[in-house]
């Protein structure tokens, strides 16, 4: 991040440090990787929860989402700075409803939301394209965890002894 960005963002300000992935966003190579790195210990805290919980914390932190990465792009001045990674963290809190979460589901779900996020293949890159605010930061990587989610439902029921294994 240059250092005119670095005057428009505060890591004391807790809508930037949210927005920026605690932090992980700042780290100048491949920040979208580390920002869905660091939804790791909040997925692993939520492996403790009912699935209507977990549900229900995917859907808070995508609306919340909305404000914390809007804001920061207007504070920024630009919109959708690869520093700003909370639509990642959001996006593998999607990717992982519903599925047991373990090392090998972890490293699986992980790999397909970077995938989908990365490539933006249809409908993710019309998302990307032509949705613009904080809604438009967001909805590209909630549409990403959902194909990977939907992929590793697919995965898991395809090849039971996977899922044996994880579960």
């Amino acid at each position: 991040m240059d250092k005119t960005l670095r005057q428009r963002v505060s890591m004391r300000n807790p809508v930037h440090f949210l927005a920026l992935g605690f932090g992980s966003g700042l780290i100048p190579l491949m920040p979208g990787t580390f920002g869905s790195l660091a939804a790791l210990p909040i997925l692993y805290a939520m492996s403790f929860v009912t699935l209507e919980v977990f549900i229900a914390i995917a859907v808070v932190s995508f609306l919340v989402g909305i404000y914390l990465c809007g804001k920061t792009a207007r504070d920024m001045k630009m919109h959708d700075h690869g520093s700003i990674v909370w639509d990642e963290v959001a996006g593998m809190m999607v990717t992982f409803i519903a599925i047991p979460i373990n090392p090998l589901s972890l490293l699986l779900g992980f790999l397909l939301f970077r995938f989908f996020d990365i490539l933006k293949p249809w409908p993710i890159r019309v998302f990307d394209k032509r949705v613009h605010g904080g809604f438009g930061i967001m909805i590209d990587d909630i549409v990403a965890g959902l194909m990977a989610c939907a992929c590793l439902h697919g995965i898991f029921y395809l090849l039971p002894n996977i899922a044996s294994q994880i579960t």
